[in-house]
């Protein structure tokens, strides 16, 4: 193919923004103190370690959204390729779903899985990864004051509940009723996806969008606490809805926060502490720019860490939280450092079809050495 002189031809995907894979690195390691911290001892302990209960979770949707947004071009998205694009990711989806369903009838671990149900979201994303990028903010923020609460509000009727027990539970818990139901987690990959199109790392949206995310969290988060918690059985379901998209309005306003000073440190701050942040946090963005890889093997962990304790099964320690928190990042730094692409990320790109067409991944930029 001949290019014209002057002419840019962008058939590839933004490179990767360290910032944000920081940021999924942090939702990781939040994962990980959710899913085997024990019990706190005391109440103060015990409010410091629900921070990692929901807010790791959107989170990582949340980075997901801004992923989508790089593989398919970033703040100039691709022109060419686009059904391309769009099979390789719904081959990836369909591989991510199956994989949670198999780790999930294999090895049973005491955790909610988010593999099918991020496989799933990926499918309905498909329509959406063009759209502009005020578009994906506007549907998103409107869709995120709404659906949380329309799934906690699913929780209380008795159809929904019977459903649940059917052959299309399955279906049901994807989309509106589970752990992490699609009618969220899309909503939050469409903010993430239109900050990715307005530009992620650049010096005049990150302040932006750090502002926004502060102003909700400030106004969103404080109202939840004037609001009936998810056990108080006295509370109205209206109540219980308002409550729940109030919260996750509040902890994705959060999550931007967080984006926003990953990306200053390791992008925007002056040279000398972009570099002193980049090696800090160097495993950190190892862990976040292989999710697939340290997601799954978190898996596989805790799963041998299974035990009696009390009559009761539990895969709680403090000795395994450290163990998770110190050596993904190990693994994932050292991985990388010389491998580059983490392994499972590597199989499902091949899986995907990567290997044959062009456009999907970001650049994997080696990490800064420590």
């Amino acid at each position: 193919m001949t290019i014209a002189p002057g002419v840019l031809v962008r058939d590839r995907p933004a490179p990767r923004v360290d910032g944000i894979d920081a940021a999924r690195g942090l939702a990781l390691i939040g994962m990980f103190v959710a899913h085997v911290a024990p019990a706190a001892a005391t109440p103060e302990a015990a409010e410091l370690l629900a921070i990692a209960d929901e807010r790791p979770r959107l989170l990582f949707a949340l980075t997901a959204g801004f992923g989508l947004g790089f593989l398919t071009g970033g703040t100039r998205p691709v022109a060419e390729g686009r059904g391309a694009i769009s099979r390789q990711l719904a081959i990836r989806a369909i591989i991510l779903i199956a994989l949670g369903l198999v780790i999930g009838a294999t090895l049973r671990p005491l955790v909610f899985i988010i593999l099918d149900v991020y496989g799933v979201a990926f499918l309905l994303m498909l329509p959406l990864l063009f759209v502009p990028a005020r578009v994906a903010l506007v549907l998103g923020t409107g869709l995120l004051a709404v659906t949380p609460g329309l799934a906690a509000a699913a929780a209380y009727d008795p159809v929904l509940v019977d459903a649940r027990g059917g052959e299309w539970g399955l279906v049901l818990d994807w989309a509106l009723t589970g752990a992490y139901p699609v009618i969220v987690w899309v909503p939050v990959m469409l903010i993430g996806l239109g900050l990715a199109r307005l530009g992620a790392s650049e010096p005049s949206v990150v302040p932006r969008y750090a502002l926004a995310g502060a102003l909700t969290a400030v106004v969103m988060l404080p109202l939840t606490r004037a609001l009936p918690a998810e056990s108080d059985a006295t509370a109205s379901v209206f109540e219980h809805a308002v409550s729940a998209s109030a919260l996750a309005l509040g902890n994705v306003g959060l999550g931007l926060v967080i984006v926003a000073a990953m990306v200053l440190l390791t992008a925007l701050a002056r040279p000398a502490v972009t570099r002193v942040a980049g090696w800090v946090l160097s495993p950190v963005i190892a862990m976040g720019a292989m999710p697939l890889t340290i997601y799954t093997l978190h898996l596989v962990v805790i799963s041998a860490a299974k035990r009696v304790e009390g009559g009761f099964i539990t895969d709680d320690s403090w000795e395994l939280t450290v163990g998770l928190i110190v050596g993904g990042m190990l693994f994932a730094w050292f991985w990388r450092r010389y491998l580059g692409r983490g392994p499972l990320e590597r199989l499902l790109r091949a899986a995907s079809g990567r290997s044959r067409t062009r456009g999907l991944d970001p650049v994997d930029r080696t990490p800064p050495t420590a």
